[in-house]
């Protein structure tokens, strides 16, 4: 296989890691985040074009505080360190960093006081974000000083002989205004990137490396449906053909039609072999009096795997499961920083058991959703399917908050089409990441004709997103909240109240379980 150019990024968990990856990617280079612990072996054996150092919560010269090997500035390979990042590179090399007298935080002007590569095309006096408590009192040896701000004199630094350079604000985020200059500068200038990652070479070298991995043996596909794996199905049939067994499992937390929409839709654009089959009752049954979000979704992924298991079985001679995991699902799951924690499990994550004996493919795990997207539009899935919002593995499970029952499922179900109609009719679904309907463990008072009413309260979530890491809530017209209710409170039995959510990504996550 031929070496991908690559970007490392060692996460020393800044909130923005995730977003610097995106900048890059959008660059048409290719970028991969990596714990600060990653091996000093594991880098080499890489070969990365370039390393970027994050920035994080800590200061330098706390106890515990994360450090890295000095063997990364003896491998010729250019070396960013941004907030942290460069406070690191300046405790390397003999510079001082100290607790600031005054932190800075927001929008600042930045004065550039030496030209090097990193900031050439970049104008004199932009507005650049900050988000640091720190600063270098001390230039480390070898490096020179190249902005300052009114707060810091050392507000970025530069060695060009050996290729490593330092930012104290961050130029991952918009608010940064020659932020993409000075990213494209260190792709390009310094580290000699070349921008080929797109979407064409993606599919290309997927499927060549899919058809040398898989030959002419069978492979399994987890097809729920959603977007993710839906692309991923059609990618992997380029590749292997009729090799390829589909396997939809209707779980009975699907939205309204949902399985029957899937197989129509495969059914008519696509020669897929596409396998149904309904469990509802099986998984309504196992989750009767169960009440724990966390419960409910390691129960849905052991069951969903065992039907799966046991499907995937009678096809004796398939070797491989195919999944449409995505970046962030392996980001949330697995601990990428030292200090984080499992936000929630996902079960299409590290969860196939191992008697499968089938050597699991993942085509897009190292992907965003919308690079994703970007595939599906290569690969000529229809738009409308393309566009649709992410839907969670465990289904409506996770959004009929407390105890799952049939009943309660065809209240969401019903009230979750209304909400995604009117999306539709108002001609606003694009431009929100993510839309659904949660139905609430609370019951209140309400009035319906000349009687009075004990009912569900609904909630409606709306948010807009870029890769589902960080979220904000959509604002709606009052009178397109106001259409939206009345309607469901019209027509969908056994709700008397609708509220609508207003949290962000952090501190509160997408959905409600």
């Amino acid at each position: 296989m031929e070496h991908q150019q690559k970007i490392l990024i060692l996460d020393f968990g800044s909130q923005y890691t995730q977003l610097i990856a995106r900048r890059i990617r959008e660059s048409k280079v290719y970028s991969e985040i990596h714990s600060s612990n990653y091996p000093i072996s594991k880098i080499k054996e890489s070969l990365p074009s370039g390393i970027i150092l994050s920035g994080g919560p800590m200061s330098v010269y706390d106890e515990d505080s994360p450090n890295i090997s000095k063997d990364i500035f003896e491998l010729g390979v250019p070396v960013l360190g941004i907030c942290y990042g460069m406070h690191l590179i300046a405790t390397h090399f003999q510079g001082k960093v100290e607790h600031a007298k005054y932190r800075e935080y927001g929008k600042v002007d930045l004065e550039i006081i030496k030209h090097d590569l990193l900031f050439d095309g970049v104008k004199n006096n932009s507005i650049v974000w900050m988000s640091h408590g720190d600063l270098i009192t001390k230039l480390p040896v070898g490096f020179f000083a190249t902005t300052t701000t009114e707060n810091t004199p050392v507000c970025s630094l530069s060695n060009p002989e050996k290729n490593i350079y330092g930012l104290q604000f961050h130029p991952e985020v918009a608010h940064t205004e020659n932020g993409t200059r000075l990213i494209n500068n260190f792709l390009f200038s310094i580290c000699k990137c070349k921008p080929d990652w797109t979407s064409e070479n993606f599919i290309h070298s997927s499927i060549r490396e899919i058809k040398a991995k898989i030959g002419n043996k069978r492979a399994v596909c987890a097809l729920s449906g959603g977007v993710d794996s839906s692309v991923a199905a059609v990618l992997i049939s380029k590749a292997i053909g009729n090799n390829l067994i589909c396997i939809h499992v209707d779980t009975g937390l699907m939205r309204k039609n949902e399985s029957e929409k899937i197989a129509k839709m495969f059914e008519e654009n696509y020669n897929l072999n596409v396998i149904s089959i309904n469990t509802s009752q099986l998984f309504l049954e196992r989750l009767k009096n169960v009440f724990d979000p966390e419960v409910k979704r390691k129960i849905i992924g052991k069951t969903f795997i065992e039907v799966f298991e046991k499907e995937a079985g009678k096809y004796k001679d398939a070797e491989f499961l195919i999944q449409g995991t995505l970046y962030p699902d392996v980001i949330e799951s697995v601990t990428v920083k030292g200090a984080s924690s499992t936000i929630k499990t996902h079960h299409n994550v590290g969860g196939l058991p191992e008697k499968m004996n089938l050597t699991l493919i993942e085509p897009f795990r190292e992907l965003f959703k919308d690079e994703v997207r970007e595939i599906g539009y290569q690969l000529g899935l229809p738009e409308i399917f393309i566009k649709r919002h992410p839907f969670p593995g465990p289904g409506l499970a996770v959004r009929v908050l407390g105890e799952v029952t049939e009943e309660r499922l065809e209240i969401l179900r019903e009230a979750d089409e209304i909400f995604i109609e009117e999306l539709h009719f108002a001609n606003i679904y694009d431009n929100i990441w993510q839309a659904f309907a949660v139905l609430l463990p609370v019951q209140t008072v309400g009035v319906m004709g000349d009687a009075r009413t004990y009912e569900n309260v609904l909630a409606l979530r709306a948010v807009t997103s870029t890769d589902g890491m960080t979220a904000d809530w959509y604002r709606f017209e009052n009178s397109f909240l106001g259409k939206v209710s009345n309607r469901i409170i019209r027509n969908v039995r056994g709700v008397n109240r609708v509220v609508y959510d207003i949290s962000s990504k952090p501190p509160s996550t997408i959905e409600w379980e």
